[in-house]
């Protein structure tokens, strides 16, 4: 196995995995906010094609078997996180454009996007923040998001970062396997209307590396 980052022209071959995987980090939210699995597999299929966006390639890590797909880690600096999540505005029209959501929809997914937005607290300019972190299903206990979450630390600490930040849902099994690497919990945020329609509480966990 090898941790790397690709370049644009391998990117498209793993399309499919990482969409699979981004959305295995939070599919009750996910869910919530876009209502079908088409509508977000399409914008993050895109973003993760598009250098700079917030599931770009370009901030991936992927854990590799040759070709084989094992895991993945999307990160940046904490002050980026804003940025490129406005990145994903332009790729709805293309999206909307093909006939897969309608302006209907949305809207819809606008509004849910900003209520679940609350769930994440602000990160510190001096955070390197995982945006996503997952491994496949079928390889769970074999060391593989270890080793991803390894590469992190070294990355950050020798990047200059003061602490490494996420966001996890509450009845993600993952709270326990950050646990084990020192994060501790620095906020839980419910919102009302999406907690009522089965969005778990958020967990902010924070990694002190100094």
């Amino acid at each position: 196995m090898e941790i790397v980052t690709i370049d644009s022209d391998r990117a498209a071959q793993f399309t499919g995995g990482v969409v699979e995987l981004a959305h295995s980090t939070g599919p009750s939210t996910y869910d919530y906010q876009f209502g079908t699995r088409e509508s977000f597999d399409r914008l993050v299929g895109d973003s993760w094609l598009a250098e700079g966006t917030l599931y770009g390639y370009d901030v991936t890590r992927l854990a590799l078997d040759d070709d084989d797909l094992l895991g993945i880690e999307i990160g940046f600096a904490g002050p980026e996180f804003e940025r490129r999540k406005k990145t994903l505005r332009p790729l709805w029209h293309s999206i909307l454009d093909d006939g897969v959501v309608t302006a209907s929809e949305l809207t819809d997914i606008g509004r849910r996007s900003y209520l679940a937005s609350y769930l994440n607290v602000v990160i510190p300019s001096s955070a390197y923040y995982i945006h996503a972190l997952a491994v496949r299903p079928d390889l769970h206990g074999q060391g593989i998001g270890a080793a991803l979450l390894k590469d992190v630390i070294e990355r950050a600490t020798d990047e200059g970062y003061r602490v490494v930040h996420l966001d996890v849902l509450s009845d993600n099994p993952a709270v326990k396997f950050y646990e084990a690497f020192g994060f501790e919990v620095l906020a839980q945020t419910i919102t009302p209307i999406p907690h009522s329609r089965g969005v778990p509480m958020e967990q902010r966990m924070s990694l002190d590396l100094h």
